[in-house]
């Protein structure tokens, strides 16, 4: 059998528009559960699995790193968790360190941070700050449904304008768009660029993918608001699935352009730590028949693994089946006349925004 043993559902739950389908134990945890009849025959009442916000106040907002296969060294993500459910997020396995399964509890238990702006201002205005672009949804998007009602994105983009601050976005969720005239602002100052994620064109394969995220006909209308008001958009063509939507690369691509974006980035299926037993058990369930085909080819790309997590290789795969399919985006990317690259972000007016009483400038 190709999946993972997983421990199986809760019968008395019932699912509705989840990627995952269980509560498989974080790696971490020293104990694996499994349910097991107690001999009594007894019914229970099933109840509707609905997400669960919790808040957090954290000391501080922005996250640090040195790795040297992004381009940024700086992050927020103003939730843990992600409502979108994607089966393949790389994003699971950081429930572990929370204690909750990287399965269910990523897309059901969600933890949020309102008072991010906050945070922010008081960070990027010590003295000893140093301004680089602040990437924003890295791990987890920052846009998903929650965000329609908690509303902490406009908070930041707003310290973030004020202070003259630049910063990029990826997301997949229509949400964006409420927020339209602060990027546009800050776009017009070239301080904001966005990627948009473009798995599939195949609304049913993208239902049963990222069952909690907008169409793929939708996320192609983002990119065309976002674009029409002069923010720089990048589609990203992510996670490249073999056989499932590695024949897709050229359609995105060209149904992205179309839509406004002006450059495209690719990068191949991770599944890091327990996101490989999730996705095996979701092709189980959703593509039996093409389960082991799939998996045969997503380790062509890694080594013979299911993942590759070394510095230079875990965002671009390696082997004849990854070039084959670098090569085909670069070919369809020039072809269809993208950039190269997204123009650097201005980071030279950063500074404190005017405060009432302060002496204005002669120049």
């Amino acid at each position: 059998m190709l999946g993972a043993m997983l421990p199986p559902r809760d019968p008395d739950e019932t699912l509705k528009a989840r990627g995952a389908d269980s509560r498989p134990a974080g790696r971490f945890e020293p104990y694996q559960k499994m349910r097991e009849s107690d001999g009594w025959d007894i019914p229970e009442d099933s109840h509707l699995l609905k997400t669960e916000v919790v808040t957090e106040k954290p000391r501080s907002i922005i996250t640090r790193n040195n790795s040297p296969d992004i381009g940024f060294d700086r992050s927020i993500n103003p939730y843990r968790g992600c409502e979108h459910g994607c089966i393949y997020c790389y994003a699971r396995p950081s429930h572990s360190y929370l204690g909750l399964s990287p399965g269910l509890d990523f897309e059901t238990k969600i933890t949020a941070k309102p008072e991010a702006a906050l945070l922010l201002e008081r960070e990027i205005a010590r003295p000893s700050y140093k301004v680089a672009p602040i990437a924003l949804g890295t791990n987890t998007d920052p846009y998903q449904p929650v965000e329609a009602k908690l509303a902490i994105m406009p908070g930041i983009l707003r310290v973030l304008r004020d202070w003259n601050h630049p910063a990029t976005l990826v997301t997949r969720g229509r949400g964006v768009l409420r927020d339209l005239d602060l990027w546009a602002e800050m776009a017009a100052k070239d301080q904001a660029a966005i990627g948009i994620s473009v798995t599939t064109l195949d609304a049913k394969l993208a239902r049963a993918l990222e069952p909690r995220a907008p169409t793929p006909q939708t996320r192609l209308q983002m990119i065309g608001a976002l674009s029409k008001a002069g923010v720089p958009v990048r589609v990203m063509v992510a996670p490249v699935i073999p056989v499932l939507t590695e024949p897709e690369i050229e359609a995105i691509l060209t149904a992205a352009r179309e839509a406004g974006a002006s450059t495209a980035s690719m990068i191949p299926l991770r599944l890091p730590h327990e996101v490989a037993p999730l996705f095996r058990d979701w092709l189980e369930r959703h593509r039996p028949g093409m389960a082991a085909h799939v998996m045969n080819r997503v380790q062509a790309m890694r080594g013979g693994r299911d993942n590759d997590p070394r510095f230079g290789h875990r965002f671009r795969g390696a082997g004849a089946e990854a070039e084959l399919a670098k090569q085909r985006f670069r070919l369809a990317r020039k072809r269809l006349g993208y950039r190269e690259g997204s123009p650097p972000l201005d980071c030279s007016r950063f500074g404190p925004p005017p405060r009432t009483g302060d002496q204005l400038s002669l120049f």
